[in-house]
């Protein structure tokens, strides 16, 4: 007897509780850019903003509701009558629009943040999810902190939110509190006891603060949930959220376990996605992080070494290309024309226009001018760099520095700001340290660098460099990436870039929200 396959519902919330993570706000080009590359990632839903929280948040997903084709495009908002009808003029537009309205359950906010009875909390359930249900035709309803509140109670308010036409209820662990096996209690007993509960979709939202969001999501998935909210790379609030990645290729490579579960991911864009993310948000993504991470198919250890020659399968649950990593070393060189620059972009997962690939073929040029060999990751960082960037207020148009045993280190540098061409001189401790110093008086900037770091894209002495730095100002904190085969370049580059972000994030009138 046969069993009946069932989909996991792929609810993406990296443009939301992902940018909800210190530094990595976007601006509406850069969520459309993201929105795009879910959309052909193939996630179902795809929250993009908390639209009340600011003027650009609105228009950020009011945007993204106008590109996205296929998936359903979800604002946020608390169970408030201004949130809801701001969040749905935001995503109204949207081909598949749907509001996701939320509020906190747990005696400790309903006590401390709400100020609010429990008495009262079901009353603004019911009306907040009634009037999601004038205006959408898809809603979820969240009780936030779900997994530190009193079980009976949730029963009584996700009882209230079906009545009132919730189509969606989420169970979120807010605060990464819970383990598998309790929150595999916590499904069960609601699935047993809210009424309506068998005609609607259950979905969870686990945040990592102990490291278990993605144990508590499949644990939840066995007791009956059958959707996910995750963000790319893990990001979010705190320790982040669910790993989309994660839970895909467990799905993908455990058919054994989940045979019966799928999901409509296309996995072979992962990389491609987490490292636009990455690029976009400024998260570096951890070497040793699981599926995406420079080391999560490295083999050093030679009993690995040995058996992976001999057969892959030994130390290798599942392969790169399955999740869109090239094992090509070699791709191109200075002798390479566009069509083969193109064809190998569209390979790596990027579909440029004519546009953008001029720019990338001309900076591909370039660096090949300085390598002999350019590799995937140095194909990906010219795009990353070339074509999802920040609006840019500074740009770097030429830097000279010299440096010795014998010479004080001195940069020369020459920025385009504001559309004036402005240059000065400066020395430093160190050629670098002449150098920000120089670029930071010449901005007026009163940014702070809290952290500075350099890492290899590829091997060998003419490896492009790739820095990363992060950037204080009161209270905005950003952070800047740059690439280039001189290092030196690069870093003026990572400034430059952290110094744009800092410039949009000031513009930008945001509000303090909660995560669920």
């Amino acid at each position: 007897m046969s069993v009946q396959r069932e989909k996991i519902i792929i609810f993406d919330t990296t443009l939301r509780d992902g940018e909800q993570s210190p530094g990595a706000s976007m601006d509406v080009h850069e969520k459309v850019l993201v929105a795009k590359q879910l959309e052909m990632l193939g996630v179902d839903k795809l929250e993009a903003g908390f639209p009340v929280s600011s003027p650009g948040d609105f228009d950020a997903v009011q945007a993204v509701a106008g590109e996205v084709e296929r998936a359903i495009v979800i604002g946020l908002c608390r169970a408030r009558p201004e949130d809801i009808s701001i969040a749905w003029n935001a995503v109204k537009d949207a081909k598949n629009p749907g509001l996701h309205t939320f509020i906190a359950t747990s005696d400790i906010h309903m006590k401390h943040k709400l100020r609010m009875t429990r008495d009262e909390v079901l009353v603004s359930v019911q009306e907040a999810v009634a009037a999601c249900r004038e205006l959408s035709p898809s809603v979820e309803f969240s009780a936030e902190d779900a997994t530190r509140s009193d079980w009976d109670f949730l029963v009584d308010v996700y009882a209230a939110a079906i009545s009132a036409g919730a189509d969606t209820i989420n169970i979120p662990d807010t605060v990464g509190y819970t383990n598998p096996q309790e929150f595999f209690d916590l499904i069960t007993h609601l699935r047993n006891k809210v009424r309506g509960i068998e005609g609607v979709t259950m979905s969870v939202h686990c945040h990592n603060d102990l490291g278990l969001g993605t144990a508590n999501s499949l644990s939840a998935v066995l007791a009956g949930a059958r959707q996910i909210e995750c963000t790319i790379n893990g990001i979010g609030e705190r320790a982040g959220n669910t790993s989309l990645e994660e839970v895909v290729m467990i799905f993908n490579v455990r058919k054994d376990l989940y045979g019966h579960l799928f999901t409509t991911i296309d996995a072979s864009q992962i990389f491609p996605t987490s490292r636009l993310v990455s690029h976009i948000t400024g998260i570096p993504v951890q070497p040793n992080k699981a599926v995406v991470g420079s080391n999560a198919f490295a083999h050093e250890a030679g009993i690995h070494q040995d058996g992976y020659l001999k057969e892959r399968s030994t130390y290798e649950i599942m392969t790169p290309e399955a999740v869109g990593i090239g094992t090509s070393q070699l791709v191109l060189g200075k002798h390479s024309g566009k069509h083969a620059l193109s064809k190998r972009l569209e390979s790596l997962g990027y579909r440029l226009s004519d546009k953008d690939l001029v720019k990338v073929f001309n900076r591909f040029k370039e660096i090949s001018d300085k390598k002999k060999q350019v590799f995937d990751a140095d194909i990906e960082a010219i795009v990353l760099e070339e074509i999802y960037r920040v609006p840019d207020r500074y740009e770097l148009k030429h830097i000279n520095v010299t440096s010795g045993t014998v010479t004080v280190p001195t940069a020369t540098v020459q920025l385009l700001i504001d559309d004036q061409i402005v240059q000065e001189a400066g020395f430093g401790n160190g050629p670098v340290d002449a150098l920000y110093k120089t670029i930071i008086r010449m901005t007026g900037s009163r940014a702070e660098l809290k952290r500075f770091s350099v890492s290899s894209i590829t091997r060998g002495t003419d490896a492009q460099g790739e820095v990363t730095v992060e950037l204080k100002e009161k209270d905005a904190v950003t952070v800047g990436q740059g690439s280039d085969p001189d290092i030196l370049v690069a870093s003026a580059k990572a400034l430059i870039n952290a110094m744009n972000r800092l410039e949009l994030i000031k513009t930008r009138k945001t509000t303090t929200y909660p995560s669920l």
